[in-house]
This record gives C-alpha cells, sequence and structure tokens, in this order.
C-alpha cells in the first residue's frame, strides 16, 4: 500500500441483499457452502503460501526487496507470468511509458478468454514493494491470493456469463502509477465494459481486521455477503482510502471494492474485541519495514482473503451464480444522463437544466434537488421495467452532496423509492467529496414495472443541495 494521506467518501447507502448468500459461519479456515448453482471454490492457503515464498526468493537474490524498478521486480514478473501462461491464459506485460518511475517494470495482465466481453470484471493488486524489505505482507499477500485464484479458475475451468480480467500492478508503491497508466490509456469505449475493480493490498497483516472498500456499494456486495457468512463484522476501509490502485479507477467513476487488512494504523480497543489481536498496536507491526517477511504473514487472514475473492468472482461472473446470462440493463433507465430535456422524467422537472456555477458528472446538464435553505421537497421520477433475467439489479447515479448544515443531524434528506418503498436515504451529513457513484438495491423487482423516484426534502432553513446524474441500471 502506497502511503499517502488522502480522504475519500465513506459510501453509506443502504443496499438490501445480493444474490444468494453464503451459508451461516463455519469454522476459520473454511469456505461456506454457496447454494448457487456452481458453487465457489475453496482457494488452498497453502498454494498461496507456495506463491508468496517464490515471492520472498525473487527478493533475497535481488538485494531483499522488490522495488517496481528492480531485478527482484522483474522476477515476480516472470514468475506470476510464467505460472498464468501454464494455466492457458495469455498474459501481457504492459510497459508504463508515461508518469511511471523511470525504470520501472511492466504492469501484468491475464484476461480469462470465456464471458461476455463487454461485461468485465477486473481483480488487482500491486506487485511492487518498497526498498526497505521483501514486501511479503505489502503486496506479497494480495499478489498471491488473486494468482490463486487465477489459477483455479483455470482448472475449474466453469461456464461464464461475464469475462474476468487479472492485473498485477507495477510501482504502486511510487503513486499509484502503473494502474493510473493502464486506466488512463484505455479507450472510454473499454473503461465502460468494465463493470466493477477490485482490489487486494495487504490481505495478511498480523494484527490485522477485515475492511472493505466501498463496504455498503453494490460492487461490495458479494465481498461482504462472504465475511460476514464467517460472522467477521467487516468494517469501512477508511485507512485505505486513495491510497492503492483502486483509486485510479475510481478517479474514472468505474465501480470499486477490495479487501484489506490494514497498516499502519492502530486497532481499537473494540475491534480487538470483536477480531483479537493487540488494541493501540498497529495493524502491520512491520509495514514498510524490512521486517515485512514471510514471519509477517497471517494466514488465517490469508485464507479468508483468497476464498472470499473466488466467491465473488464466482458470484459476479460464473455461470447461473445469480443475474442470468441474458440480461440486458442497457436502456432500462431513459435520459440518465439528463442530457435529452426532461423526458421521460416527471416531478419537479424544472431541476434539470445545465446549471450555472456547478459541473455536471457527465455532459453538461444535471437534475439539482434542494438547495433552497426552506422547507421543500423536490423529486423527479420515471417508470422502468426490470428484465425479468436480471435477478441482481441495482438502480446506479452519481450524487453529489453540498450543505451548508453542520453537525452529525439529519435535517436534509435525499431519499431513493421504488414504488413508494425505500431502498436508500442520505442526507447533509453525508456531504462532501464531490460526485460519488451510489446504488440502491432492485433486485426484489425482476420482471416488474416499477417507479423509481428521487426526493430531497429540506427543513426550514440552512440549504442542502442533492445534485444527481448519470442514472442507469446496473446488472450485478
Amino acid at each position: 500500500m502506497k502511503r499517502r494521506f488522502a480522504l475519500a467518501g465513506t459510501l453509506l447507502a443502504l443496499v438490501l441483499g445480493f444474490g444468494t448468500l453464503p451459508a451461516a459461519a463455519t469454522p476459520s479456515g473454511t469456505s461456506p457452502a454457496s447454494t448457487t448453482a456452481q458453487a465457489a471454490p475453496d482457494i488452498s492457503v497453502t498454494a498461496v503460501r507456495a506463491h508468496l515464498d517464490e515471492l520472498s526468493a525473487a527478493a533475497a537474490r535481488n538485494g531483499g526487496n522488490r522495488r517496481s524498478t528492480t531485478q527482484g521486480y522483474r522476477d515476480s514478473v516472470a514468475y506470476v507470468k510464467g505460472k498464468l501462461q501454464a494455466a492457458g491464459y495469455t498474459v501481457t506485460e504492459q510497459p508504463c511509458t508515461s508518469g511511471c518511475t523511470s525504470g520501472a517494470g511492466p504492469n501484468l495482465i491475464a484476461e480469462w478468454p470465456r464471458g461476455d466481453a463487454n461485461s468485465v470484471y477486473m481483480f488487482g493488486a500491486h506487485l511492487d514493494g518498497v526498498s526497505a524489505g521483501p514486501g511479503m505482507n505489502d503486496n506479497g499477500s494480495g499478489s498471491a491470493a488473486l494468482l490463486e485464484n487465477a489459477l483455479t479458475l483455470a482448472r475449474e475451468n466453469p461456464d461464464m456469463r461475464n469475462r474476468v480480467r487479472f492485473a498485477w500492478w507495477t510501482d504502486e508503491e511510487q503513486g499509484l502509477n502503473g494502474s493510473y497508466f493502464y486506466v488512463r490509456t484505455l479507450s472510454s469505449a473499454e473503461r465502460a465494459r468494465i463493470k466493477a475493480y477490485y482490489n487486494f493490498d495487504m490481505v495478511a497483516s498480523l494484527n490485522g481486521g477485515y475492511f472493505i472498500n466501498h463496504i455498503t456499494s453494490a460492487a461490495a456486495a458479494p465481498m461482504k455477503a462472504y465475511w460476514d457468512s464467517l460472522g467477521l463484522q467487516p468494517e469501512e476501509n477508511t485507512e485505505g482510502a486513495g491510497r492503492s490502485d483502486d483509486y485510479s479507477f475510481e478517479r474514472y467513476g468505474i465501480p470499486t471494492s477490495g479487501y484489506a487488512m490494514g497498516a499502519s494504523a492502530r486497532k481499537t480497543s473494540a475491534q480487538a474485541a470483536k477480531w483479537g489481536g493487540t488494541s493501540g498496536s498497529a495493524y502491520d507491526p512491520c509495514y514498510h519495514r524490512a521486517c515485512d517477511t514471510l514471519t509477517n504473514v497471517n494466514t488465517t487472514g490469508l485464507d479468508r482473503a483468497a476464498d472470499g475473492i473466488a466467491y465473488t468472482l464466482w458470484q459476479q461472473a460464473v455461470g447461473t451464480g445469480g443475474g442470468g446470462g441474458t440480461c440486458d440493463p442497457a436502456g432500462v433507465v431513459g435520459n440518465g444522463g439528463f442530457e435529452s430535456g426532461t423526458t421521460p422524467w416527471t416531478g419537479t422537472t424544472a431541476v434539470i437544466a445545465a446549471h450555472s456555477g456547478r459541473t455536471a458528472h457527465g455532459g453538461t446538464r444535471f437534475a439539482w434537488l434542494g438547495g433552497n435553505g426552506s422547507t421543500s421537497t423536490e423529486s423527479v421520477s420515471q417508470t422502468v421495467t426490470v428484465p425479468a433475467d436480471c435477478t441482481r439489479a441495482s438502480l446506479v447515479f452519481w450524487l453529489q452532496i453540498e450543505t451548508a448544515e453542520s453537525g452529525s443531524r439529519a435535517y436534509d434528506t435525499f431519499t431513493v423509492r421504488a414504488n413508494g418503498s425505500t431502498l436508500a436515504t442520505w442526507s447533509n451529513v453525508h456531504a462532501g467529496g464531490g460526485w460519488i457513484q451510489r446504488s440502491a438495491d432492485l433486485s426484489a423487482y425482476a420482471g416488474q414495472t416499477v417507479t423509481v423516484a428521487f426526493t430531497a426534502t429540506e427543513d426550514y432553513s440552512l440549504q442542502t443541495g442533492f445534485l444527481l446524474d448519470d442514472v442507469g441500471l446496473q446488472s450485478a
């Protein structure tokens, strides 16, 4: 994980359910039984640790580290690439030709060539480390867990409904440079094909906790479902916000999530009571230090992360594990970007415009609900038909909240409803952070015609504006 002191908005949306959940909690180190048509496999933590052994050896041969500019990194790339090629992947080394540290090695990209190429789920981890040590937790752990998942997918060779792409990034420790180069050099059409990106950075911290990026988002739902099934009570990864490769994708509006077990922040007493470990001590006592060796690896946490990756991959891309192969959410929401006037939106349609002094998330127009500073209610809605095959469907949209209110009390609210039933609510408390993609679950309405409504309600003073743009339906 790169040492970066940036804040990112925590997604606090209420997402109701997600596909078929795993079975109830099972003993540590085992996988819950999936009730989907094709259950996710158990990932061998012994195999994951064998990959870590190889990465450690690569560091030992080359000055004790795997920094992106060193032979230790290039040997790490060669090892991962060789394993993937032997498993049948076509693997691409992508040189980072701009924005990376001089002499940095390449990104490594491997795509499983089955499933819908227009619906891609990416799983990534940075392969480089810092110069201080071999980087076994940061980030040999994420890299090794990801590699064994890729190899397991190849061995299982299940029917695929969506495409899976794996990535091992260069130069993360120097500024997220490899992943940012990758995303920014994609065409807009190629970016649009990526439905979610999952990041795995430090998933074996010795004194770690169980953290999920954007834990309440639609993308995070299968990750949370798996760890919930183990009784882990995961929390939002606030320490890692903006500090790893998922941020490169977030900058281009691609939904992201991922697992982490923590870096230099200290475990609270409540977390120690919940997860074990030592309160008041860092999650990873060897973060960016020479002691980040094979002895600095939490095998139980590594196992739980590797199995959660498999569960997420199977849920999002494999066979009939939910969603179905004929779900087509494109065009379900009409004029979701508000660029074509107000039709088919109804309600307070005067809020839809190219508002002076504010920038749309996309295009020039958006809906500005609220912002009056007086008692008021404004709403826009439209009627949509959720395709019957979209058994896992989310209403996704971009929301920017700005307020003159202060404190932690919700005075002004923004509510998402379907046929009058509340799906999610935000308020002035959630202001800040610019445009943030939000979601609300519509899975219960598959095959039905439903009226979706966005409503802003303000009290008698101090304005809160809820800016809405780029509304759509997503099949997962």
